[in-house]
């Protein structure tokens, strides 16, 4: 599997990134199988969170064996300093482990969140003091929604973040406004060296109903494999991007895989026909 500069760690990360959330509610087996695929496919960057259910106590079994074959990354969603350093401990025994190497501010998706975070006795406190113990090697932000790209710039203005995860599929990027911020976004994770992820790469838009859901994803993703082959390609075609996380269904990883191991860089031609039909479908966070 292709391989890409997580940007100044220098990691040089699989371009499919494991998405945990897909282990949140699956049996141990269940887990073993899909860790177990993810590695003979060539993925050695994990990412996790505190967050994702039982995600964490999945993977900590295997740490004695693959630790030092990946890149593991965890998130803490809390937003004080006191229930950050919690959260990082908490996920630390329930990995197995005695540090990560990136730790990132889960779901920062509003300014308001920002400051939150970043702010007196707020989350990256804890981040920092971590790191400071050995606990965490690297620190970076995520997020959800629209505004995301414009809140992580923002967030690499008052704080260096080592990486950023936002979100990006064709669908989204077919917005002119998403598109102006994402691009703004990338000139300056490049001006700081900071790796850049992605998030709902293959996402096709919100669930009709619940009723509608056969995946453990919250939105519908695309599971036909010429549509995910394409989604994938796209995303790895943009200018900057690391890699992407993989959705959160254990089902969708090997339609996944598949696709990376087809990927060659899309023309801008074939970007645009993909581009001409994102109107058919719609952003996994609503309307823009």
């Amino acid at each position: 599997m292709e391989q890409r500069r997580l940007g100044r760690i220098g990691h040089m990360s699989s371009v499919a990134i494991y998405g945990a959330a897909s282990l949140g509610g699956v049996t141990q087996d269940e887990a073993d199988q899909s860790i177990e695929f993810a590695l003979q496919a060539g993925i050695n960057h994990f990412d996790t969170a505190a967050s994702y259910g039982d995600a964490e106590l999945r993977l900590g079994p295997w740490m004695k064996k693959i630790r030092n074959q990946i890149f593991l990354a965890t998130k803490t969603g809390d937003r004080d300093k006191d229930s950050a350093r919690r959260s990082i401990e908490r996920s630390l025994t329930r990995l197995q482990v005695d540090h990560v190497d990136l730790l990132q501010l889960h779901a920062v998706t509003s300014f308001e969140e920002l400051d939150q975070v970043t702010g007196k006795d707020g989350a990256l406190e804890a981040a920092i003091w971590a790191k400071e113990q050995g606990m965490v090697k690297n620190i970076g932000i995520t997020g959800h929604g629209h505004m995301a790209p414009k809140v992580h710039l923002e967030g690499l203005r008052r704080y260096p973040f080592a990486t950023v995860l936002t979100p990006l599929n064709f669908i989204l990027y077919n917005n002119a406004e998403y598109r102006n911020a994402f691009h703004a976004l990338v000139e300056e994770t490049a001006r700081q060296d900071t790796g850049l992820m992605v998030i709902k790469a293959i996402a096709k838009g919100p669930w009709e109903s619940e009723e509608a859901k056969r995946y453990a994803t919250w939105y519908e993703p695309f599971d036909q494999q010429e549509r995910i082959d394409r989604s994938v390609a796209f995303v790895l075609s943009q200018p900057g991007i690391t890699g992407f996380a993989t959705a959160g269904d254990v089902h969708l990883l090997p339609l996944i895989a598949k696709a990376v191991e087809k990927y060659r860089r899309m023309s801008s031609d074939e970007q645009q026909g993909l581009l001409d039909e994102a109107v058919n479908f719609a952003s996994p966070f609503g309307p823009f």
